[in-house]
């Protein structure tokens, strides 16, 4: 378990590998990210960084098909302060949102095959009154991959950790502080992360390459990829999207028979060209 700050691990260290990944909490994320929870034995959600000052990012908005077309839908937050804000720090900004935002996606969605098993789990997370950014998109993370069956109790907050450091060093300080012996990063984290630094720090490299999978889908342009997971739930169930991010691994013989299976349309589901 995670507390005080300290990570106290509650698995036998004598396993080869602990692969830690690290990613800002997100606002309903893309399959790539819970395919990364999927892979990792500890995700850390990277709540101490700086919020970006202008503009929208990940943690606060992402796109779902509305009207069968790719659109933006955000969590509002506030503006008006001085200096910096980390996202741990960003406040959610007050108004009707929530209620707006549930209205949209049950008009855009009551049509999808599992929108009766999914729409109650949305309303369930938007209606939790959390005040800042992190507490908001950590609570939705927990109960999305809990229902994935992707366990939510590897995921820990990076303000919890005594990590320091900035850019590359700070992602070998938080792998360190829980123990890790490699580290799962993003395919575009080539562009700013030193890589030679973590094979000098002990620490495994491992590029996550998430080949995104094409399942059925209602756009009017073909299937769109990067969508918020709602809309690989809204189509595919709780089942068929953890299928998606953690498809089934060869059966050893005489192992049980997964229970998991890829997502298949139901009838007159089929995807819109």
């Amino acid at each position: 378990m995670y507390g005080n700050g300290r990570v106290e691990i509650g698995r036998d260290m004598s396993v080869s590998s602990r692969v830690v990944a690290i990613h800002q909490p997100n606002f309903f994320p893309w399959l790539g990210y819970f395919e990364k929870i999927a892979r990792a034995d500890v995700f850390v959600a990277l709540d101490s960084v700086q919020f970006s000052k202008t503009g929208g990012t990940w943690c606060n908005r992402v796109r779902v098909l509305v009207n069968h077309r790719p659109s933006w839908i955000t969590m509002p937050v506030e503006r008006g302060y001085h200096g910096v804000r980390t996202i741990r720090e960003m406040r959610i900004a007050g108004g009707t949102w929530r209620g707006k935002l549930l209205r949209t996606l049950e008009l855009a969605y009551r049509r999808a095959p599992y929108f009766g098993e999914v729409f109650p789990l949305i309303e369930e997370i938007l209606g939790v009154g959390a005040g800042t950014v992190a507490e908001f998109n950590l609570e939705g993370l927990r109960r999305l991959t809990g229902r994935l069956r992707l366990d939510p109790s590897k995921i820990v907050e990076s303000s919890s950790l005594g990590a320091t450091g900035e850019a590359t060093h700070l992602l070998i300080s938080i792998v360190k502080e829980v123990c890790g012996t490699a580290y799962l990063c993003g395919g575009g984290a080539g562009d700013y992360q030193e890589d030679e630094k973590f094979g000098a720090a002990g620490i495994e490299l491992i590029y996550q390459c998430f080949e995104h999978p094409v399942y059925p889908q209602r756009g009017e342009a073909g299937f769109t990829p990067g969508l918020s997971v709602i809309d690989a739930l809204m189509q595919c169930g709780f089942v068929g999207t953890r299928a998606l991010v953690a498809p089934a691994r060869p059966q050893l013989p005489g192992s049980p028979a997964s229970d998991e299976t890829w997502c298949e349309p139901r009838a007159g589901n089929e995807a819109r060209g």
